[in-house]
């Protein structure tokens, strides 16, 4: 099977809501129905676990009747990190008796634009190599943050990618690494792919993104962003 795991384990405090920012409406529909959309559309998805904050899980399912998300398979609950909620549903993946070859696309659950081909091109590479990882090359000029100051990094921008989701693995290779990461004391990684860099995995194969699925809903300028993307469409004179 091929699966999505969304996270969406977090409070959102960086967006200053009454709510987290998951269950937060745009336009009448929550943030990450528009996320689970984009897999329930795909015909490639058989089915989708959402890791989500403990307390709103009677939310989440209900909100998924109501939009008629019919491959949501299951819900587990968050951890106190993006890597232990990731561990929590990798571990209900494994439980509720998922192979091992099952594809896993682990996703932000608040990352709503992701592409039907952004999809369809993690599970093809990550068949063929492994592992597939979702990211644009850089176009700014990258600079690391000393103090109060910027420096220099000296690496070409050509070469420096701005990692979004999904990122993409066999079910066997997640639970391995999760398991490794616990015996090392590895803790508090921001990604996947950071958890899997860490552990020396250096053959992580790139996916295209793109700048729509670039945006991922942190603050409230995200909001009136991703209002602005939904309701535009592509000019017909462009190529």
């Amino acid at each position: 099977m091929n699966i999505a795991l969304l996270t969406a384990g977090g409070v959102g405090n960086r967006m200053g809501q009454d709510i987290p920012k998951q269950f937060m409406t745009i336009d009448n529909i929550p943030v990450i129905i528009y996320t689970m959309q984009a897999f329930q559309s795909h015909p490639q998805i058989d089915a989708i676990c959402v890791v989500c904050l403990k307390g709103w899980e009677v939310v989440l399912q209900a909100y998924a009747n109501q939009f008629n998300i019919t491959k949501l398979k299951w819900i587990f609950e968050g951890g106190d990190s993006n890597q232990h909620s990731i561990r929590n549903g990798l571990w209900g993946l494994r439980d509720a008796g998922c192979a091992e070859d099952d594809i896993i696309l682990v996703h932000d659950g608040v990352r709503p634009l992701v592409a039907e081909r952004i999809i369809t091109e993690n599970i093809e590479k990550c068949r063929k190599y492994g592992y597939a990882i979702t990211g644009m090359i850089c176009k700014e000029a990258i600079m690391q943050k000393v103090d109060d100051c910027v420096k220099n990094i000296d690496i070409p921008r050509e070469r420096l990618v701005r990692t979004q989701t999904p990122h993409t693995y066999p079910l066997s290779t997640l639970l391995k690494a999760h398991a490794e990461a616990d015996a090392k004391g590895i803790d508090g990684t921001v990604a996947s792919c950071t958890l899997m860099a860490e552990l020396g995995v250096d053959n992580q194969h790139l996916v295209m993104g793109s700048e729509k699925n670039g945006l991922k809903l942190t603050q409230t300028e995200d909001v009136e962003l991703f209002k602005a993307l939904k309701h535009t469409t592509k000019d017909e004179w462009l190529k």
